[in-house]
């Protein structure tokens, strides 16, 4: 097989020509409830039930979720871009959320359009990422329209009319 050398920044703006939702990532820690902005989020399985998402090895996050038990990923509302810049800067910043937590001890954020409370099924070594198979414990749903990401910026469904 031919090994193909990319320039990073030719890539990843490559990678950024396809859109994608975005999803903010929770977890409980030993330290507090610590966030992360994610938008590598896919379906996997219907039976059984299993979500993925991946993390990068050098956020300085990487620790928390690599050695969690349960996490809860969260699909952002079009309305929630603030919320998503918050966690991709300070995994830490819950201030003036109106939080819940499951019986597991992860933070629920308020307002997703979907909800998947998970356990972590599995971890896979991906390059400069941890891939987390997680298996869908609970979810839950509202009406609303997706918080799109593309071209490094977010985006509205409406964007560009």
């Amino acid at each position: 097989m031919e090994h193909v050398v990319c320039d990073p920044r030719l890539l990843r703006n490559a990678f950024g020509r396809f859109a994608t939702g975005v999803t903010v990532v929770t977890t409980g820690t030993a330290d507090g409830p610590v966030a992360i902005t994610a938008n590598s989020f896919s379906s996997v399985s219907l039976d059984p039930p299993l979500v993925l998402w991946s993390i990068g090895r050098h956020s300085r996050r990487f620790d928390a979720f690599a050695n969690s038990t349960h996490y809860a990923i969260h699909v952002m509302a079009e309305d929630q871009a603030e919320l998503c810049w918050r966690f991709s800067k300070s995994g830490a910043d819950f201030a003036d959320l109106d939080l819940r937590w499951n019986a597991h001890g992860v933070p629920l954020l308020p307002r997703a359009l979907a909800r998947f409370e998970c356990s972590v099924a599995d971890r896979f070594p991906a390059g400069d990422h941890m891939i987390l198979l997680g298996r869908v414990l609970e979810l839950e749903t509202q009406e609303g329209l997706p918080l799109l990401f593309a071209g490094g910026t977010s985006r509205t469904q409406g964007a560009g009319r």
